[in-house]
């Protein structure tokens, strides 16, 4: 007995473990060999679509023709191996066309599975719909012409000229897949007519003849800078296929054009080449040739170019890159499949189940990248085929569910029961199953509306002690159904009978959002929009309107019946601020009246002002509102703008959003979910504000897992951005892998980094999975992020990504240029950046010629770096006259020069003219006599200069002239012509008194010579010529005597000056003697007046005091470099002087042995006093 009940037991193990494995190999043994493909058919054509099936027979093959069976007759039947044929294609319209979407559908015994999609096509070609247009070239410049045509299969494109064909590609000729003719190198006989030619299967179609036309260039021909006149297009292209990237530029010289990516990476060159002179081809495009490609145009030899940039998109077709796999559970249990495609744009998941679409209820949910089957009933086995798809095309993966079936299991729970509560509870009643009923351990209770789809299914376990239970979280006035489950340790029971119930009504949840609109002066237009069942919790059966002003508190009201949803105030104030509300009421109550909303009545004026837009407001998702609006017909001024307010419920009103005439919406974003907002809008024109808009909405709520007992999607992953220009980024992500029948929508917050204020946050919304951003700041960092919106369910923000757009090309030449002659043969260029805010220099362009060389077009090119705003012009030509100009350029292009600066290299520069003459500026490029141009600025600094100088002159003029009243003229130095006594006879011995007290007599130059100062000779001239100095020096110390008035001095009329070279030149102008002024009281009161050296070296009058003297001999030592010039006066002459009435000479010091001692201790001869002076 025990051995029997062993081999029972192994015999269950082993059915046990082979039940799954069979039901695999079973699935295995069904699965297609052949699938149909795209294919493209002339009119009239014999089609075969391939469909192979292998399994268990018996397998039933059927066809569908976009989604629906395709009816089999006599020129549309089945093969003996399931293939269908088509005998002769069908291109009528309507139904009886042939063309659309096919599927093959193979079933057995385990389930069905379904074929992945094939489309036929008819050939066909349509009329061009752009056609080539007449041009007029220079000879030697570049031509192009475009047309373009829709047909399928794409056409081949070709040109005629003059009739005849043109080669596809020859030296200067090039012809692009995408039918452009460029023409380089345009010659005299290029000149005619030209039309492009479309071919493919289905037919051939010329296009209109478009002229061309050569005119002569001028010679010479003017330099050029390079010019895109055809750049790239942004393209998307199906992998494997060929992308072609244009780039024709133009410029003299002519520009040599090259190709790189905006990321830096390398271009392909296995798979890349170039197509005539400087288009780009891509062949056998794969997904990581997406990117920006940017094609730079660069003048030979120089650093000149201009760009363009365009983005490739690779679409690829779907690929799994996760499969289901087979599955066996038993009944009641739970089901997961997953499924992950990847492809461009990112494909839709979509759940078949025995080759029909699975739709969700409560028992099966599509989420994320699974389908999850609870409460697994028998008609769940079956075959589950995961379908990804894209408009490139689809693939499908296939998985088996086999349910394991129970003996013992109970019956299912009977006579469910279901009575009403109240608005939001129901009681739910059953009994016990008629079998197996003791063994039940549970029950479970499922709930989901009656009305709509996918609705979701709600579940509640209970024990098995109750057969009763209250669902009271539901919604009023709704129709539900509710099923009871029992459950036992070795599985569930079937489903009872399903039970339908309506909740009660109760009163609205909130009041309807209004509209309010002015049509004159005094109306307002009040409508509103039927409440959603959710919020009404039953039928509306009336509404209650309620206003006052906002200076009254009596408030009036009106009642207005259920069905309507808009009333007009009449009789009211001009000018005036109306304050809104109103209230809905179901056959219970009364429910909660709306917020206050404020209105004010248009001025009671003729003037013309725009009448209010009809304003509609739409939630896009939990924190978008879409703004939309038109003026009414019969607004008869012309609006030159709008004005949007916004702010929420109970919050101050903010400053307005300027928007132009010709926008018509308006998306406002980072709204917080479940919040009241009032809108305003008026149009404006130069008269004034118009009439005003008002209309209150409601953000929904964020739906979180609590509230849908789903997780919220996951946010779009793979965000990449890549600058497309200086002021736009495209965008592209990809969609997470979650499967739902709702319509998808993505927010793309948009922003540069550091902003500081909130509302300049761009929301953008799109249906797409890329999005080209516009009207970006150039040079300028932005930062993204992307969320998801399903059936008001809102993913979190994706991660940040940020971008810089391209930096912008000069758009303005440097500023300040000027030019400035170092050297005969140099000359120094300066400038200052472009006044452009956030500008980026790369180098500086200076471009130099001599005039000659300018009519030739020859200049001579610098360039310097962006930090550099300097440069030398180096080996010019004396006597040349140079012309100069300056631009700026960056990455993205060239700025305009500046203009022309002039310049002069003189020859040789005239004594005493300073040859560092500069030239030019920001305004004006005209020069003459070799002056400097300056500004304003630079002569106002000079005026004030000149003017403070004068002033100082004039003022040390009057007070040296005041002084001069006062003092006695100076004795100067005199050397009489004859030869001067011995030292010995001139002084006397035993000379008492200090040397430096000791006054001296200095001889003064005759009337009629000078002398010559400048440094080089020991010149004395007069009026009849040079006359030679005294070559003598004296070897000895000599005395000198101090006449003791100034008067003796002025009645000489001789004098001689003696002369030694580095001494200052010296003029004098005798007068005539005259009585004295004023006599010299002491020796201190006398001055010299010389024109010496050092007067002369410091800009000194040259007067000086015997206090100054004193010291200047004193401090004569080794130092002194210049030699001592000799004054002498003889005894004879003064004691001539004494009869003729004069003061007696007093002799008060004899300097001798002073200057004798200090002779010999320095070894040089010490400094005269008129030399000191």
């Amino acid at each position: 007995m025990a051995l029997v009940k062993r081999e029972i037991y192994q015999h269950l193990l082993f059915l046990a473990a082979f039940l799954p494995i069979s039901g695999v190999f079973c699935f295995s043994e069904l699965f297609f060999i052949k699938e149909p493909h795209d294919v493209t058919a002339l009119r009239k054509e014999a089609v075969i679509l391939d469909c192979q099936v292998h399994g268990e027979t018996p397998i039933d093959v059927r066809w569908l023709r976009n989604g629906a069976k395709l009816a089999e007759n006599e020129r549309v039947y089945l093969l003996s191996n399931s293939s269908l044929y088509i005998s002769e294609v069908e291109s009528r319209r309507g139904d009886k066309s042939d063309e659309g979407f096919y599927q093959c559908l193979a079933q057995n015994k385990y389930g069905a599975i379904l074929s992945q999609r094939a489309r036929l096509t008819i050939a066909s070609i349509s009329s061009f719909t752009t056609q080539p247009t007449s041009i007029v070239v220079t000879e030697g410049s570049v031509a192009r012409f475009s047309c373009k045509i829709s047909a399928h299969p794409p056409p081949i494109i070709t040109w005629e000229f003059n009739r005849v064909t043109l080669p596809l590609t020859t030296e200067r000729i090039t012809v692009l897949p995408s039918g452009a003719l460029q023409i380089h190198g345009v010659q005299r006989a290029d000149g005619g007519n030209y039309r492009c030619v479309g071919t493919n299967i289905a037919n051939r179609r010329r296009s209109t003849e478009a002229t061309l036309t050569v005119t002569s260039a001028p010679n010479p021909r003017l330099p050029q800078r390079p010019r895109i006149i055809a750049g790239p297009q942004n393209i998307s292209v199906s992998v494997h296929q060929s992308a072609t990237l244009e780039c024709m530029a133009t410029g003299n010289p002519r520009p040599i054009i090259s190709w790189s990516r905006a990321d830096s990476k390398s271009i392909d060159v296995y798979h890349t080449k170039v197509l005539g002179n400087g288009n780009l081809i891509i062949t056998d495009i794969k997904p990581q040739h997406r990117g920006v490609y940017v094609c730079r145009a660069s003048t030979p030899g120089t650093r000149n170019f201009t760009v363009a940039a365009a983005n490739v998109t690779v679409l690829a077709p779907p690929s799994l890159v996760e499969w289901p796999e087979s599955l066996t559970r038993p009944r009641a249990g739970t089901a997961r499949f997953v499924c992950q495609a990847e492809g461009f744009p990112a494909p839709q998941i979509t759940w078949l189940k025995n080759g029909e679409r699975i739709h969700s209820n409560g028992r099966i949910k599509m989420y994320s990248s699974k389908l999850v089957i609870n409460q697994i009933i028998p008609e769940d086995d079956a075959i589950y085929q995961c379908q990804a798809e894209n408009e490139q095309g689809s693939v499908l993966a296939m998985a088996r569910l086999i349910v394991v079936m129970s003996e013992d299991r109970p019956s299912a729970p009977r006579n469910i029961r279901a009575d009403t509560v109240s608005s939001s509870a129901i009681l739910l009643a059953w009994d016990r199953p008629l079998y197996n009923s003791d063994k039940v351990i549970a029950y479970s209770v499922h709930y989901m509306k009656a009305e709509g789809l996918n609705n979701e299914e709600y579940q509640v376990v209970i024990g098995n002690d109750t057969t009763r239970y209250i669902i009271d979280d539901l919604e009023p006035a709704r129709n539900y159904t509710f099923y009871v489950v029992a459950y036992m340790p070795m599985g569930a029971s079937r489903m009872s009978d399903h039970m339908f119930q309506h909740t009660l009504e109760d009163v609205p949840l909130r009041a309807p959002e209004i509209s309010l609109t002015s049509r004159s002066p005094t109306d307002i237009q009040v409508s509103w929009q039927a409440l959603p069942d959710k919020l009404s919790r039953g039928r509306v059966s009336a509404y209650r309107l309620s206003y006052r002003t906002s200076a009254e508190s009596t408030v009036s009201q009106i009642e207005l019946p259920g069905e309507k949803t808009q009333y007009l105030l009449e009789n009211l104030q001009p000018d005036t601020i109306y304050l809104l509300r109103i209230a809905a009421a179901t056959s219970i109550g009364w429910g909660e009246q709306s917020a206050w909303t404020s209105h004010r009545t248009p001025k009671a004026s003729s003037a013309q002002v725009p009448l209010s837009p009809e304003l509609h407001l739409e939630p896009l998702n939990c924190t978008t509102i879409l703004v939309r609006w038109r003026l009414a017909q019969r607004n008869s001024a012309i609006a030159q703008g709008y004005k949007l307010f916004y702010h929420e419920e109970s919050q101050p009103e903010s400053a307005p959003l300027q928007l132009r005439a010709s926008d018509h919406s308006h998306t406002i974003g980072g709204l917080d979910p479940r919040k009241k907002y009032h809108v305003k809008l008026l149009a404006y024109n130069f008269i004034g504000d118009g009439y005003q808009a008002d209309q209150t909405i409601s953000t929904p709520g964020c739906v979180s897992v609590r509230d849908r007992l789903v997780p919220p999607p996951p946010p779009p992953h793979n965000v990449h951005a890549k600058t497309n220009s200086s002021s736009s980024i495209f965008l592209h992500w990809g969609r997470p892998a979650f499967t739902s029948s709702h319509a998808v929508n993505y927010t793309v917050r948009c922003n540069p980094v550091g902003l500081q204020n909130a509302s300049l946050v761009l929301y953008l919304q799109t249906n797409e999975q890329s999005l080209l951003v516009r009207d970006l700041q150039p040079n300028t960092k932005y930062e993204f992020a992307i969320r998801l919106h399903i059936d008001q369910l809102s993913s979190p923000w994706s991660p940040v990504v940020y971008q810089n757009t391209f930096p912008e090309a000069p758009t303005l030449p440097p500023t300040n240029i000027k030019v400035t002659l170092i050297e005969k043969d140099t000359a120094l260029v300066s400038w200052k950046p472009p006044e452009e805010a956030g500008l980026s220099v790369t180098h500086y362009t200076i471009l130099y010629a001599s005039r000659n060389e300018w009519l030739t077009g020859e200049w001579q090119l610098l360039q310097r770096e962006g930090s550099i705003t300097m440069a030398l012009l180096e080996n010019l030509k004396p006597g040349q006259f140079y012309l100069v100009k300056v631009s700026a350029s960056n990455n993205m292009g060239d700025g305009p020069f500046s203009h022309m600066v002039e310049l002069t290299a003189r020859a040789d520069p005239p004594s005493g003219h300073d040859p560092r003459l500069s030239r030019g500026s920001t305004h004006s490029n005209a020069f003459s006599d070799g002056f400097y141009h300056l500004d304003q600025t630079s002569m106002t600094g000079i005026t004030v200069g000149v003017s403070i100088a004068l002033m100082c002159i004039i003022v040390c003029a009057f007070i040296i002239v005041c002084r001069g009243k006062h003092r006695k003229p100076s004795a100067v130095k005199l050397r009489s012509e004859e030869r001067s006594p011995p030292a010995s006879a001139a002084g006397r011995p035993g000379s008492q008194g200090s040397a430096e007290n000791a006054h001296v007599r200095a001889a003064v130059m005759s009337q009629n010579h000078f002398i010559d100062s400048k440094g080089g000779t020991d010149l004395i001239i007069n009026s009849l010529g040079p006359v030679e100095a005294s070559s003598e020096r004296k070897s000895k110390c000599f005395s000198f005597r101090v006449l003791k008035s100034v008067k003796d001095v002025q009645k000489m009329k001789r004098g001689v000056a003696s002369f030694r070279p580095g001494s200052a030149a010296l003029t004098y102008e005798a007068e005539r003697l005259s009585p004295p002024r004023a006599p010299l009281g002491r020796p201190g009161d006398s001055e010299g007046s010389s024109g010496s050296e050092g007067s002369h070296a410091t800009n000194d009058s040259g007067r000086f005091s015997q206090d100054e003297t004193e010291m200047t001999i004193l401090s004569s030592g080794p130092s002194g470099s210049r030699p001592s010039v000799t004054v002498e006066n003889s005894e004879e002459e003064a004691r001539r002087l004494a009869p003729h009435g004069q003061t007696d000479l007093r002799l008060v010091e004899s300097v001798e042995e002073l200057r004798c001692r200090q002779e010999a201790q320095s070894g040089r001869p010490l400094l005269s006093l008129s030399q000191v002076v």
